[in-house]
């Protein structure tokens, strides 16, 4: 029996940095900025890093820094970037047994062009992730008190079965659903979303499910909250949390921290919610944890290499929980 089971994506990420990728407004962006370099040109590297990402392995190598028993579930190529991602999450004591090794390509692989303010490009190949088949998921062995979802490659099958063994075994879910599964849209999500005992999801992605304008949380709030069974928890990037059960909400914002880069934050903040929410049952201070989490994240290259271990906060200090 573990305490939790990580099932989402897994990832070799290269992190490359380059004060030659300029950054220039662009109207029709849809981030208002296109990270941009001069093709058929030569460009100087300042910094490279390779690392393993992937929501799964990400949010279960938190769970095993605090402490927990934890397996993931996913799938990988046969071949050096695959093997990678298995030995390191070994060495985090992350239990590999349940990732499917698919032979006919390669594991999926991300390129993270990085600028100087810390924002990156990600290029995304998603390789053997398109193979993330129900078949190969081994239900018969995922005995645990908790599920911890993350982007299943919009496999509707593959997360109707992770829901239906959760619920038929009791097992509690934390829900961090990718842009492939919200695609789905939310007539076909909420028979699963009734279900759910933390869903987390940031503002543009919450708005999109449900219907309503980014900047109007309290109204995505409330749509969320009426299909969720549980606590609904909507990130909104610099300007911090704001966090539901029921009648009962929670503000909190964001220390202020260097940026190396930003990826894995989200991760972090989702998987360190649940980690202190799964030991404490407090709210406050499972928003706190995942804030320090997610801080210490951005702080370093790569997704998992500033996840914070049990006990050992560091310098982030415990941000006020209105």
């Amino acid at each position: 029996m573990y305490d939790i089971i990580a099932i989402g994506s897994s990832v070799r990420d290269v992190f490359l940095k380059s004060g030659s990728f300029e950054a220039h407004k662009h109207e029709d962006s849809p981030t208002s900025l296109e990270q941009c370099f001069p093709l058929g040109s030569k460009i100087e590297i300042k910094d490279i890093a390779f690392a393993s990402g992937g929501g799964g392995t990400n949010a279960a190598v938190t769970f095993a820094r605090q402490g927990f028993s934890v397996a993931c579930v996913g799938v990988i190529g046969e071949d050096i970037g695959g093997n990678e991602i298995i030995a390191e999450l070994n060495r985090e004591g992350v239990v590999t047994d349940f990732i499917h090794k698919h032979s006919q390509g390669h594991t999926a692989y991300s390129v993270i062009l990085v600028n100087e303010s810390g924002e990156r490009t990600i290029l995304s190949y998603k390789g053997e992730g398109q193979h993330f088949d129900v078949k190969h998921v081994p239900f018969e062995k995922l005995k645990s008190n908790w599920f911890y979802v993350d982007s299943l490659g919009g496999h509707y099958d593959l997360l109707e079965g992770v829901i239906n063994h959760a619920v038929e075994n009791n097992i509690k879910i934390g829900f961090n659903p990718g842009g492939k599964e919200l695609e789905h849209g939310i007539d076909k999500l909420k028979p699963f979303l009734k279900h759910i005992d933390v869903y987390i999801t940031n503002k543009e992605e919450g708005a999109e499910l449900v219907g309503t304008e980014p900047a109007d949380k309290a109204e995505t709030l409330k749509r969320l909250q009426e299909v969720v069974k549980g606590i609904v928890v909507l990130t909104d990037g610099h300007d911090g949390v704001i966090v539901r059960d029921g009648d009962k909400e929670y503000v909190a914002g964001v220390p202020d921290s260097p940026v190396v880069e930003r990826t894995g934050a989200g991760d972090a903040f989702g998987s360190g919610f649940v980690s202190e929410y799964m030991r404490s049952g407090d709210i406050k201070k499972a928003i706190q944890f995942a804030t320090a989490n997610a801080s210490s994240v951005v702080t370093q290259f790569g997704s998992k290499a500033g996840i914070l271990k049990k006990d050992d906060w560091g310098p982030w200090p415990l941000i006020e929980v209105k």
